[in-house]
């Protein structure tokens, strides 16, 4: 039990009463009884106030729970009792999490239901326990505080980003996945899937033209097909130890995971065959291509678990492996930072062999730290080391880029915040224009 302010205030009042006993000791018999007297009301608040079996607390989110999103998590407190109740609510997230709220305060009538919705954002993969809520209310009176623990402890699953997918699916409905940052990319000519109708141009043929829709309209109205082809898109994650360097307090691996989940997600949507392969110094996983939206849950479930290990990546054991398990030809995306030194020669001759007989696009993600290094002002040695070794390292960055770019090989060198739209619009821009 807790003593409010204004119950401190009342029983202040005694200490002038005890003070003036001094001279008339009268007065001290009157203060002892005051302070009884107060003492009663007090234990009568805390009995108005009932215990902790008057609330029914609730906590409602996501079974899972996605990675760098703003997950809402809704809480509900119940009033069983006949009075109102002025209460203040902690929530236990896991300490894991960027939490924007933890405590909360209201008031909640008779027979009602409080709510109030706060958000998380997850900065790891992995299992995760939310704790009991703790409680306190105020008896009637003002005078007191009770408090307890609400029993609301729950384990809770973080996976890659599936908020981003739900508003992709939302806005291909509406039409509007410009507000995704996806550019419309399609393929249209000698294809049989109707697309559209269009009004006649002088380079149509004749055969394209729709006779009805022509009568109806009194002017020539021609039908406009969609290529359709299922083609092969192999994504390919580096989990050596630079994908554990974080950015904005997430792991490289775990932009990288979000992106090829919704690549996955938007590719079999157009009925493409998407395939997964990790490695490090050895092949962790491979997933031959398939269609479909079994393939994106079993992608979704081998992303959940993927780690990152403090060994070198083995580009040649790698890509070796990939050459032998897939022998179609396919748009293979290799996720990988360009950290520079020998693996980075491995990776450039080796991607070059593979680009004989398929389509490689190598995707990395931009260190904004590095980039704020070489602007800041020498004004220490310490400042002009760090200027100095981050100017080398985008050099040597660059360097490893134009020679993939010299031997016919895609890259993508882009923010860690603008990955997943990047490597997706890079993706529909290939298949528009039939590469793959």
């Amino acid at each position: 039990m807790q003593i409010t302010h204004r119950g401190i205030l009342i029983l202040l009042i005694a200490a002038p009463i005890i003070a003036l006993g001094t001279w008339a000791p009268a007065l001290q018999w009157v203060a002892l009884v005051y302070v009884l007297v107060v003492l009663v009301i007090f234990g009568l608040d805390w009995r108005l106030a009932e215990g902790p079996d008057r609330f029914e607390a609730a906590r409602e989110h996501d079974i899972k729970l996605s990675l760098g999103a703003r997950n809402p998590i809704r809480l509900s407190i119940r009033n069983r009792s006949r009075r109102p109740a002025m209460f203040w609510l902690r929530d236990e997230a896991p300490d894991a999490f960027d939490i924007e709220q933890r405590v909360f305060s209201g008031e909640v009538a008779p027979r009602r239901t409080w709510t109030e919705t706060y958000y998380v954002r997850p900065l790891q993969r992995g299992d995760y326990q939310f704790a009991d809520m703790h409680l306190r209310w105020q008896g009637p009176l003002g005078f007191v505080i009770r408090q307890a623990k609400l029993a609301a402890a729950a384990p809770v699953k973080v996976y890659p980003n599936l908020l981003e997918i739900r508003r992709y699916d939302l806005l291909l409905k509406q039409n509007r996945l410009q507000e995704l940052g996806l550019r419309h990319a399609r393929m249209f000519g000698e294809g049989t899937e109707f697309e559209r109708l269009r009004e006649y141009l002088p380079d149509d043929e004749f055969r394209r033209i729709d006779w009805k829709a022509t009568a109806r309209r009194n002017r020539p109205i021609t039908v406009e097909y969609q290529t359709e082809r299922s083609q092969n898109i192999v994504a390919v994650l580096d989990t050596g130890r630079m994908m554990q360097s974080p950015v904005a307090r997430i792991a490289k691996l775990d932009y990288v995971v979000n992106a090829v989940l919704f690549l996955t997600y938007v590719a079999t949507g157009k009925g493409d065959k998407v395939g997964l392969m990790t490695f490090a110094d050895q092949v962790q996983t491979f997933i031959s291509p398939r269609q479909g939206r079994g393939q994106f849950y079993r992608m979704l479930e081998l992303l959940y678990a993927v780690k990152a290990g403090a060994v070198e990546p083995d580009y040649q054991r790698a890509l070796s492996y990939l050459a032998l398990k897939q022998r179609r030809r396919s748009l293979v995306i290799i996720f990988t930072d360009l950290s520079g030194g020998t693996s980075m020669e491995s990776l450039v001759s080796h991607v070059s062999v593979l680009a004989q007989r398929s389509l490689p696009l190598v995707v990395t993600i931009s260190d904004p730290d590095i980039h704020a290094a070489t602007k800041q002002q020498p004004h220490d040695s310490l400042t002009v080391y760090q200027r100095a070794a981050a100017e080398q390292l985008l050099d040597e960055r660059q360097v490893t880029l134009d020679q993939l770019r010299r031997q016919g090989v895609l890259t993508l060198d882009v923010s860690a915040n603008q990955l997943s739209m990047a490597v997706i619009n890079r993706y529909l821009e290939l298949k528009g224009r039939t590469l793959l």
